[in-house]
């Protein structure tokens, strides 16, 4: 039996006709969403993984919510990870309103697809969607471009089946504050704690005849576990008595750390009126064979140094100069000690010099740390030393802690990491904060509804290492 003769089974304007009814039911008893594109930043190219991806547009779209009745899925599955969400969403979205207000965006002036993106004729598995009803992120796993199959020889709409957005480091920064702060904080890997510009530290001296110049260790000793304390012979009567400090290094073998030997003396007061060399004696440790040698100075030497001031946001030790010896004298030099809260608590004396005859000043290098600025969010950050590279997940300007992800290479204390002029999201939104890296701390926590999650990649690795050691020629035997 023929078709209907009143209709022409498929014009233009009765396809036309047709895609208007949906759009406007759409409109109607629709549920407006945000689409938010995916951009493929990195990309394994082997298998095709998707290694590193940004979300930075969004479009505003209606959509019609085909599971009425809740969402399906699994809904909320206990793990021993956590509690993750296996909710699903099919959503209805007109062929046409993508075309005209979504796809133009994902293509250049000449209708060629913008880098980044994969496709823009139609959604794309990976996209998002932003579901504003339950605040949530739903990805799109499918997208059935064949659904009420060809009425009036045409497809009018696509069905988008989505799940749960679970969240792996990709860069999200549309511009909606609802959107973006739900991962302003989640899954950073690396927590940088920087520090701005300190303070220089000041020190001064006095000029002793008799002293100990320095003390230069003819054998470092053996078996040591731990810092030998340095005994010095007395000084004649009205003299002073000298003192210093062993400072020990590793003996190691394979990289296996067998015992500690001595690397130098250093000294901490040069003591005064000696007419000759005293004895030196290393006392404790648990080693031996140590010995060592004094030089004694005549004439103007410097004598114990004084810190008047040790400064602030150290992270580095600083060099130390001495105003030169005059003409046939000896230059004294030394090192700072660094605390950990960034100040020099003391210099000790390598050398305590020959022949002055006033007393030097003592220069101490300024804190090399600088502190200018504020990073973006999302920006690439680069380490000055080590050209590690990394993107910012959070920056706290009062705390100075830096919260980057998706680092490449290996970032050091004491370099200084800067912004970048340019970012990966927008044009010309690069930041030019400037600071130095004063701790690294790899496994941060994040607080979630008031408990503290944990990263667990190092104890997964560690435990699953336990099983196969890929570390091995074999992994599957006993070598």
């Amino acid at each position: 039996m023929a078709l209907n003769p009143f209709f022409l089974q498929g014009s233009k304007s009765e396809q036309n006709l047709v895609q208007q009814l949906i759009n406007e039911q759409l409109r109607m008893y629709g549920v407006e969403v945000t689409y938010i594109p995916r951009r493929y930043l990195s990309e394994q190219t082997i298998i095709k993984e998707n290694l590193l991806s940004r979300f930075d547009e969004n479009y505003s779209i209606e959509v019609y919510l085909k599971n009425y009745s809740g969402f399906g899925g699994g809904g909320d599955v206990l793990t021993k990870f956590g509690i993750q969400s296996k909710d699903e969403l099919n959503l209805i979205i007109s062929r046409e309103r993508f075309e005209d207000f979504i796809s133009p965006f994902l293509l250049d002036g000449d209708g060629d697809l913008l880098n980044d993106y994969k496709i823009s004729t139609r959604p794309a598995e990976g996209d998002l969607i932003y579901f504003p009803l339950t605040d949530t992120l739903f990805e799109i796993k499918f997208v059935e471009n064949e659904v009420d199959f060809y009425q009036l020889q045409k497809l009018y709409v696509y069905e988008l089946t989505c799940e749960t957005f679970e969240y792996e480091d990709e860069i999200i920064d549309t511009g909606i504050e609802e959107i973006d702060d739900n991962f302003s904080e989640s899954g950073y890997g690396v927590s940088l704690t920087l520090v701005g510009i300190g303070s220089t530290a000041t020190a001064f001296t006095s000029l002793r005849n008799g002293a100990i110049s320095n003390i230069t260790l003819i054998n470092d000793g053996f078996g040591y576990s731990s810092t030998p304390s340095v005994a010095i012979g007395g000084a004649p009567a009205g003299g002073i008595n000298a003192s210093a400090v062993a400072i020990m290094t590793d003996r190691s073998a394979s990289g296996i750390r067998t015992s500690l030997s001595i690397r130098e003396i250093l000294l901490t007061n040069t003591g005064a009126g000696y007419t000759s060399a005293p004895l030196v004696r290393f006392i404790g440790g648990g080693g031996s064979g140590a010995a060592a040698t004094v030089g004694i100075a005549t004439t103007g030497s410097v004598g114990i140094v004084t810190i008047s001031y040790g400064g602030d946001k150290y992270v580095v030790t600083p060099s130390i100069s001495f105003t030169a010896a005059p003409s046939g004298g000896t230059t004294a030099t030394g090192v700072a000690v660094v605390s950990a809260a960034g100040t020099i608590t003391e210099i000790r004396i390598t050398n305590a010099g020959v022949g002055y005859t006033v007393t030097p000043t003592i220069t101490i290098q300024s804190p090399s740390g600088v502190g200018t600025g504020n990073f973006v969010l999302n920006e690439i950050v680069t380490g000055a030393a080590s050209s590690a590279t990394a993107f910012v997940k959070n920056w706290d300007a009062d705390t100075k802690i830096l919260n980057v992800h998706n680092a490449t290479g290996t970032f050091r204390v004491g370099e200084i990491i800067v912004g970048s002029a340019t970012t990966v999201t927008h044009v010309g939104l690069g930041s030019t904060g400037r600071y130095m890296i004063k701790s690294i701390n790899k496994t941060p926590t994040t607080n979630v509804d008031n408990f503290e999650i944990f990263a667990q990649n190092k104890e997964i690795e560690t435990a699953a290492d336990l099983i196969i050691d890929f570390s091995e020629k074999h992994p599957f035997g006993e070598f």
